[in-house]
């Protein structure tokens, strides 16, 4: 039962899905672990428990790995010793696998063929399955993480190149992967035939990159080329730049989730700005869930955007009621004598001059457990809030991920069991609203959705898309509808709904 008088022990974890992983690579560049260090800051949004660079002079692999942000796990020393002018890193939040040094990559290995390193941005579903059958064959695994299946059937394969046995090792796995693998001679860099996690790629100078979102690019000062496209795989060597297409063509089921909330803003993905989709999902939010308030606020810092485009429609200020810290860690030593609702208060305060005597609309991008909403509603009330509406830029997340997201069991998700009134009460706000998958869709989409295949069969995006393939995004965590199968027995597949506290 969840206790409204609950110990606030796991704030740091917040009440949102977590990002996966994010991978970056250069090859041709002088101070290619630099770049690929300040690419991978970039993307810090999407893991922060460890960081990893792996580089080469075209002689032999160097690695660093350690726990933390990227600017606490490399310093001028560490990348000193990164030598070469290519080099492929990687930013990780657990999911297959646990958190811990053993896990944190690029994993890199020597083997009868050479050396290898590989980061991965994503989640094998068949990983139970594959890791059983190379342990009964006599493979020793050093690691709890999926992506070391790949590099045990990337050796025990006797395909003629390293890109064949890549391609013959990802023929074996299903499920999600953007990939980038790093040898002394080349980088691959790979996207599974559905396309779940993004990854693009681009030019600095006379050199070729690859990252998750396009914003590592700004950073360093190269140019967006364009996304991999599903089921792509790019080689670039000395002899140049090489792509093709090794996998079965699927339908693509690109994660819609990275535009609600994962990616950063500023993120261009499929050729849609993510800042302008966030935009439109607060417009239609507020078409389909309007409510009598006199200023709407955002949670920070994923619902800024929406709820400027709900407080636009709705032709109502836009205020900063609540103000985020961007110094709280993830541990904070909390006093001996419990202060109600720490962990919020720590990463969140209210502006009680925008708030006091108001009716406050509060756009959040997703609600998850409940616990971090109903926190919040009551800091609002405590601030001097009149009246608190809650709304929620998505649908309601009912289905946990199996593709490379963090997610809780079925049984956490508050959605899964309750109505939105039950859980408006849980969360103690005078009204809850929620985006329908509807709206979802075509605001990611730029106002309009998608019913089939145009004549030539493709959306306005230029995807071949088949009819009732939700316009080519995978949509899971909202509808159950999963594209590739996974593990029945998975723990979170757990159908125990959460029962709330009464209130």
């Amino acid at each position: 039962m969840i206790d409204e008088n609950a110990s606030d022990d796991d704030w740091q974890l917040d009440d949102h899905f977590h990002d996966q992983c994010g991978v970056f690579g250069i090859w041709g560049a002088k101070e290619a672990a630099n770049l690929a260090y300040l690419g991978l800051h970039a993307l810090q949004h999407r893991g922060q428990e460890s960081a990893g660079i792996v580089s080469t002079d075209g002689g032999r692999l160097f690695a660093h790995r350690a726990l933390g942000l990227v600017q606490d796990a490399f310093s001028e020393e560490t990348l000193t010793n990164l030598p070469g002018d290519r080099a492929i890193g990687h930013v990780r939040y657990s999911t297959a696998g646990g958190a811990g040094l053993k896990n944190a990559q690029p994993l890199a290995v020597d083997y009868a063929q050479g050396s290898i390193a590989v980061a991965h941005n994503g989640n094998f579903t068949n990983f139970d399955d594959a890791k059983a059958k190379l342990e009964a064959q006599g493979s020793i695994f050093q690691s709890s993480s999926d992506t070391e299946v790949v590099v045990h059937l990337v050796a025990r394969s006797r395909a003629a190149t390293n890109v064949e046995r890549i391609v013959e090792a990802l023929s074996q796995m299903q499920g999600a992967y953007s990939m980038l693998f790093l040898t002394t001679d080349e980088i691959v860099a790979v996207r599974d035939p559905y396309g779940f996690r993004p990854l693009c790629m681009g030019v600095l100078n006379d050199a070729h990159v690859f990252a998750s979102e396009p914003p590592s690019f700004d950073l360093i000062g190269a140019d967006y080329v364009r996304d991999l496209e599903p089921g792509e795989m790019v080689v670039v060597s000395r002899a140049g730049v090489k792509s093709s297409r090794p996998f079965e063509t699927r339908p693509q089921r690109s994660c819609i989730f990275e535009h609600v909330y994962f990616a950063r803003p500023d993120s261009v993905l499929g050729g849609i700005s993510v800042y302008e989709a966030r935009k439109r999902l607060g417009t239609i939010l507020a078409e389909e869930q309007p409510c009598e308030v006199d200023v709407a606020i955002a949670v920070p810092d994923s619902g800024v955007a929406s709820a400027m485009g709900f407080a636009q429609r709705l032709g109502i200020p836009y205020d900063m009621g609540l103000i985020r810290s961007h110094y709280v860690g993830r541990t904070f030593i909390e006093p001996s004598q419990s202060i109600r609702h720490f962990g919020v208060k720590l990463k969140l305060s209210p502006v009680r001059r925008v708030l006091e005597g108001k009716r406050v609309a509060v756009i959040d991008d997703s609600i998850v457990r409940g616990t971090t909403s109903r926190k919040i509603v009551k800091m609002l009330r405590d601030a001097g809030a009149k009246e608190v509406h809650l709304r929620i830029s998505s649908p309601p997340t009912r289905w946990p991920c199996f593709y490379g997201i963090d997610t809780p069991s079925r049984g956490e998700l508050i959605a899964s069991s309750h109505s939105p009134a039950e859980i408006a009460k849980y969360v103690t706000s005078d009204s809850l609203g929620y985006l329908s998958i509807e709206g979802l869709h075509r605001a990611v989409l730029g106002g309009s959705i998608v019913n089939g295949p145009s004549v030539d069969g493709r959306d306005p995006r230029g995807v071949v898309v088949e009819r009732g393939e939700r316009n080519g995004f995978c949509d899971a965590c909202f509808t159950g509808d999963y594209p590739v199968s996974f593990a029945s027995e998975s723990p979170t597949t757990a159908k125990r709904a959460l029962p709330l506290a009464s209130v």
